[in-house]
């Protein structure tokens, strides 16, 4: 592990071309009747979320347990230019989702997607893994304005309590990103640990590669991402992820424990990468 940089209130920061700033990071969807004061209400964690936003400044963000109001929130502490695709993961497209932020002044959004991670991957609200609740991915292409790359990005969120749901829906972002054909990012909440089967269908044949394993800077030390609103622990899992295809560079990735305005704004913490992408061919 490489010592990285000294800690400060910000990680990464905004990124100039022709670097990227990718995070991932669980919200945490509001619930009703918390206790007046837990770090897990989300009056209480606003304004440490807003902090974050406002020091990261990422040029893509991906999202999970995002509600309506969580995500409207984001985009207003990101800044007006920047825009998110993604809805509500519900049949009817409302409910908590995984919608996908990015800076319109640094990339143009040229398509997007989201798809159930079902056997019905085009019926919005299928199950059918062994999952409980409906999982989806959201997927947009895009184009650097500063460089005129085109890649993929993928966002998502894997279920909590079945592991076989888990495998398929690896096996079904890992076919999705092969499928396209472009230099492509992953990002997240995929509920396992690094050596799991999940993470193993996700990465086999080295289609995708973990983002953090193969930066040429490690930020910070590798903690577990679920810390619940505690101090970040080593001995902890990563579940929270972002991988890359082999034609990105990785310059530095992290997981960030800082707490922004005193607190943090989920029981997750963020994962970050500085990407570069491949430079496109002369014409």
């Amino acid at each position: 592990m490489s010592g990285g940089r000294a800690y400060g209130e910000v990680l990464v920061g905004p990124t100039a071309p022709p670097e990227l700033h990718v995070m991932t990071y669980n919200l945490r969807r509001p619930v009703a009747h918390v206790m007046p004061h837990s770090p897990d209400r989300w009056e209480t964690r606003r304004p440490f979320l807003a902090a974050l936003l406002a020091a990261e400044r990422p040029s893509i963000l991906g999202t999970q347990e995002a509600m309506p109001q969580t995500a409207g929130f984001v985009r207003h502490s990101l800044g007006r230019h920047y825009r998110s695709v993604g809805h509500g993961r519900s049949a009817n497209g409302r409910g908590e989702g995984c919608p996908l932020f990015y800076d319109t002044e640094r990339l143009e959004r040229l398509d997007w997607t989201q798809r159930a991670l079902s056997p019905t991957p085009e019926v919005p609200g299928s199950t059918g893994w062994g999952n409980r609740v409906p999982r989806i991915l959201v997927a947009a292409t895009f184009r650097d304005r500063a460089t005129s790359v085109r890649f993929l990005v993928v966002n998502t969120h894997f279920d909590h309590l079945s592991r076989r749901a888990r495998v398929l829906a690896a096996g079904s972002v890992r076919a999705f990103v092969a499928s396209r054909g472009l230099p492509a990012i992953v990002t997240g909440d995929l509920n396992s640990g690094e050596a799991t089967t999940p993470l193993q269908e996700l990465l086999r044949d080295g289609g995708l590669l973990d983002a953090y394993s193969i930066a040429s800077s490690r930020l910070t030390p590798e903690w577990g991402s679920f810390p619940n609103y505690g101090t970040p622990r080593l001995d902890r899992k990563r579940i929270d992820w972002i991988a890359t295809t082999p034609d990105i560079e990785v310059v530095e990735a992290g997981i960030n424990p800082h707490r922004y305005a005193g607190g943090f704004g989920s029981d997750h913490l963020p994962v970050q990468a500085v990407l570069r992408m491949p430079v496109p061919a002369a014409p």
